[in-house]
């Protein structure tokens, strides 16, 4: 054997030790990557539920009962509210089915025309009366988008009608006819929808639903007025920041990449707002002293809101638009039953925002406050490993809350469900 075998021996086992090594350690880099990303080791759980334990409760939590069960998003990817936020983004919903619907149009004072989708029940309500859902979509969104057609399909086999308001300028083959686009809390269209709804159909009771949001829309709408909750059932929001002033600063940090979806929402507010140039910029308006440039440049929606949407009410600044135009300062007033839906990974409303709903379903008997540990924003969805039901857990919540809702009212006493006694002689009723 030469010298130089000799010296070769106890080098060459070694390398591919070392290589395999590498490889293992880069294969367990990888796995701790997507192990982390995915939050695979984060547990499954039900829902953490904040109210006050009263007879309607009680009720609610035995005649609902997905409210008080674990919620299993997909094994390889629900655990995420990255992939559940972009999936709803990107797909709505799998299998989205196609509704049938009448598009109504509604002349506003200003000139604005706003428009709703009716959808009429496609089974008779297991209570036997006439309920009607009054949907608000998120930003920008409209009736046929797929989670709103997939959550109208499944209402309309329960035996629910559903009107959904199309938020003004937001579908594309709909012309403006007047210079203003749908903003942050702006309630006209859902109010001019919800009284032609009253109007059309005199015993029909509504349950109001709101996304996003329209789950401000929604919530401001029913605390702006009393009046507002005649013949209204119940309110469920899903996924609603609750204050924008409160927000804005959360939005333009990173955490959670939170200023990137700042990003897509503004260029998708920006493509709204230009494809109505004309009609709100080609004539005299409000929109004369608007500087485009700032529009064009935009890379925020605060941008966006301060150099535009806030000057369709004539808000003077910034903070006076979102303050105004916040549920916050009106859903103290809503009495009707109110569930208000968070999830805890939702990339777009920020943990801070949540002592909001926490506080008020502390505080007020009639509001329920359900937050998941998963699900993201307007996500929600379900499924065993890696293809997600075309169902969401939002959907189902949302339907079982108001068949529980229903249920409790018609087992009322009359004079309750009526209001046209006061409570000493609806006790002496109920006792007799």
């Amino acid at each position: 054997m030469s010298a130089h075998e000799s010296d070769a021996y106890p080098v060459s086992p070694e390398m591919p030790a070392m290589f395999d090594g590498m490889k293992l350690a880069a294969v367990a880099a990888v796995l701790y990557i997507i192990v982390r990303c995915l939050n695979l080791k984060s547990p499954t759980a039900p829902p953490k539920l904040v109210y006050q334990d009263t007879a309607l409760n009680r009720f609610l939590l035995k005649s609902c009962p997905i409210l008080t069960k674990e919620y299993i998003p997909p094994l390889l990817w629900g655990k995420s509210g990255h992939l559940q936020t972009a999936l709803y983004g990107k797909l709505g919903r799998v299998s989205s089915p196609h509704p049938n619907g009448l598009r109504m149009y509604l002349p506003m004072p200003d000139g604005a025309t706003a428009t709703f989708d009716l959808f009429e029940p496609l089974a008779d309500h297991q209570t036997g009366e006439d309920f009607t859902m009054v949907i608000c979509p998120g930003i920008g969104n409209h009736s046929e988008k797929h989670y709103i057609r997939t959550f109208v399909d499944y209402s309309q086999k329960q035996g629910y009608r559903c009107a959904v308001l199309n938020h003004l300028g937001a579908l594309p083959n709909i012309e403006l006819t007047s210079p203003r686009v749908f903003t942050y809390g702006c309630t006209w269209e859902f109010a001019a929808m919800v009284g032609y709804i009253k109007k059309a159909f005199p015993q029909t009771r509504l349950i109001v639903v709101g996304f996003s949001l329209g789950g401000n829309i929604v919530c401001k709408y029913l605390g702006e007025n009393r009046a507002n909750q005649e013949r209204v059932l119940c309110c469920v929001s899903v996924c609603q920041g609750y204050s924008a002033l409160r927000a804005q600063e959360t939005f333009l940090q990173w955490d959670q990449c939170r200023r990137f979806y700042n990003f897509l929402m503004a260029d998708n507010m920006k493509k709204i707002i230009l494809s109505h140039r004309a009609s709100l910029f080609g004539n005299t308006s409000v929109m004369l002293d608007a500087d485009l440039s700032r529009l064009y440049t935009a890379t925020s929606l605060m941008q966006i809101d301060d150099s535009i949407m806030r000057k369709f009410h004539g808000y003077s600044s910034l903070k006076e638009y979102y303050e105004k135009e916040s549920c916050v300062h009106y859903i103290h007033n809503v009495n009707v039953p109110l569930l208000l839906v968070n999830s805890a990974d939702d990339p777009l409303v920020h943990q801070s925002l949540l002592t909001i709903p926490s506080t008020l379903a502390e505080k007020k008997e009639n509001v329920t406050f359900a937050l998941t540990l998963h699900g993201g924003h307007l996500g929600f969805f379900e499924g065993a490993v890696l293809f997600p039901q075309p169902l969401t857990w939002m959907d189902k919540v949302i339907v079982g809350y108001a068949n529980a809702m229903c249920q409790w009212e018609k087992q009322k006493p009359p004079c309750q469900a009526s209001g046209q006694q006061n409570a000493g002689q609806c006790q002496e009723a109920t006792s007799q």
